[in-house]
């Protein structure tokens, strides 16, 4: 591509906005992704006694499906950042191209 074409890019106030959309979906979903994670971790420092509670008679603990949850919360937001990069971020992309490489 040409200057004229990325600065053309640049000039467009779609490529602002998905600048700005996709940053700031991407930093909440990374905030999302630390407080889960190590909200988990710190109960692991802090409150072993918790974690260590038996589930029913078994030897399983209440840790085990608390990090389950840990790693399925990690592939749900993972899968719904990708979707939506796919669909809302990616249309955006191409028209901003488009409008760049017609004007």
């Amino acid at each position: 591509m040409s200057q004229d074409v990325y600065a053309r890019i640049r000039a467009n106030p779609k490529y602002e906005q998905l600048k700005s959309v996709r940053n700031t979906y991407g930093w909440v979903m990374t905030l999302l992704m630390l407080v889960v994670y190590y909200g988990y971790i710190a109960l692991i420092a802090f409150d072993k006694e918790f974690l260590a509670k038996p589930l029913g008679t078994g030897v399983s603990t209440i840790g085990i499906p608390i990090g389950v949850g840990v790693i399925l919360f990690t592939i749900v937001i993972t899968g719904i950042y990708v979707r939506r990069a796919n669909g809302e971020f990616d249309q955006l992309k191409a028209e901003i191209v488009k409008e760049a490489n017609n004007g």
